[in-house]
């Protein structure tokens, strides 16, 4: 494999981008008009614009993609995540044309898009899934009747969804027909599939994911687990790996159902089991991500193992150069996404333009970085802009180091996730561990992190006017 096609944009272009440059793998990035100053633009080998800002006229075309990829004798397409990342058709594209799709084959692909659809494929490996119904459903009066069986709370989940569209939480049957409507409607409108299922509320719980690696000669392995629980209208905001509550035991058993998911439908290249974990640390199989995930540098700094690399030595042909028991997990890592989103004012997105953007340096601080000073943060796509990561031996110390990069990280035009990623860090129910997948709604609010900074605001007023006194005292001072 000597020229590889990132089917992308943003940070994850750039980080698919600096693993092939360091195999000696050339690159060639895929750009909308929007994108044609971007910094994936400027680092690829070479650079092709496919279409206009939206990402369906650009991004998502897939043949035009593989039209290009052909032009330009490319041996492998790299799709990142999101956009054609989870594509079954465009896997099988890839490889009728010749060209290695640097992912799963398709048909594992098409049995986990599908939440339903996995969860009949691991029936048969015994592992532990949320009580519910196991079949997609559109009729309401069925569904009620369903969801008074199971017992309230319930949850309404889009068969096909994923990033909390289709998602409805209902704790009463009086909810139950409206909230329905609602997830139908939604599921409709962003999947083209209206079916849903239902299954049992868990009130408190944590959601965890195992990174699993499986080759073509028949090994999986999993690289331990990264704790996600903190998010935002159930989407991610921070992760961190390990997590603080898995016993090694538990951490085995999850892992090695992990494998056994992989195993369910023939998994091949870098995936992630994702999990939920109740109060009693019972874990519940949820679904399968066919692809690299946003966090996997937390998995990349405990483990010491590049997961891009590995993909791509997987998608050759290679064998794992490792076993199940060469594996240990190493110190501590966290995660923080930056998303042009004002947290002061309910995670609404924030466009604009860069005037000031400089990123945090120093030691065990990692930043995943898509966009320049200068730069306007487009309107067309996900507002995620960056992903700041940070090591260390212990939990705590990877927590320090993370809210001095935050206060490091200089960002001016627009709003982001940085203040509520220090808010984060900073709250004593996280520092603690004890947090689940409601800490936004349980702890969070915008008045509290402008109180904050109110009070951060008035200490540096202080600060300087002590020093301006000072210095107007040394000048009045006689010779």
């Amino acid at each position: 494999m000597k020229k590889i096609l990132v089917a992308n944009r943003g940070e994850i272009a750039v980080r698919i981008m600096k693993t092939a440059k360091k195999m000696g793998i050339k690159t060639v990035a895929v750009y909308s008009t929007a994108d044609r100053l971007a910094p994936h633009v400027k680092m690829a080998d070479e650079a092709v614009c496919i279409g206009e800002a939206p990402s369906n006229q650009s991004y998502l075309l897939g043949d035009k993609i593989i039209e290009t990829a052909k032009s330009l004798n490319v041996d492998g397409i790299h799709p990142g995540y999101g956009f054609l990342s989870e594509n079954a058709n465009f896997a099988t594209a890839c490889e009728k044309n010749g060209i290695t799709f640097i992912g799963p084959k398709s048909h594992a692909i098409e049995v986990m898009g599908s939440k339903l659809a996995a969860k009949e494929t691991v029936k048969a490996y015994d592992i532990p899934m949320v009580p519910g119904l196991d079949e997609a459903i559109t009729d309401v009066e069925k569904a009620k009747q369903v969801a008074k069986q199971i017992g309230f709370p319930i949850l309404i989940k889009a068969s096909a969804g994923g990033g909390g569209k289709g998602m409805r939480i209902v704790e009463k049957e009086a909810d139950f027909e409206s909230q329905m409507q609602r997830a139908i409607s939604e599921a409709t409108s962003a999947f083209g599939d209206g079916s849903v299922f239902i299954e049992k509320y868990i009130g408190s719980p944590r959601h965890i994911e195992i990174q699993v690696l499986a080759d073509t000669h028949g090994n999986i392995v999993y690289l331990f687990e990264r704790e996600c629980s903190i998010q935002r209208r159930h989407q991610k905001v921070v992760e961190e790996a390990p997590s603080s509550v898995l016993t090694p035991e538990i951490r085995k058993k999850m892992g090695e159902a992990a494998v056994q998911v992989a195993a369910s439908c023939n998994y091949l290249g870098a995936g992630t089991v994702e999990f939920l974990i109740d109060e009693n640390l019972n874990f519940y199989f949820l679904e399968m991500n066919t692809r690299l995930q946003v966090e996997h540098p937390v998995t990349e700094l405990i483990t010491g193992l590049d997961l891009v690399e590995m993909q791509i030595r997987i998608a050759r042909g290679e064998k794992l150069p490792f076993a199940q028991d060469d594996l240990h997990i190493k110190g501590h890592a966290m995660e923080l996404r930056i998303y042009a989103e004002d947290p002061l004012n309910d995670f609404l997105p924030s466009v604009g333009h860069l005037e000031i953007y400089q990123l945090p340096e120093g030691e065990n601080i990692r930043v995943d970085n898509g966009i320049e000073q200068g730069m306007d943060v487009p309107i067309y796509y996900d507002p995620m802009l960056a992903k700041l990561i940070t090591y260390g031996k212990t939990r705590e110390e990877a927590i320090e180091v993370m809210i001095k990069a935050i206060q490091n990280y200089k960002v001016k035009g627009i709003s982001t996730t940085l203040p509520f990623g220090k808010f984060v860090m900073e709250h004593p129910a996280f520092r603690e561990g004890h947090f689940d997948t409601n800490f936004v709604k349980k702890y969070y609010s915008s008045d509290l992190v402008k109180d904050q900074y109110k009070d951060e605001a008035e200490i540096a007023a202080f600060i300087a006017l002590k020093k301006y006194l000072e210095d107007q005292k040394q000048l009045r001072l006689p010779n």
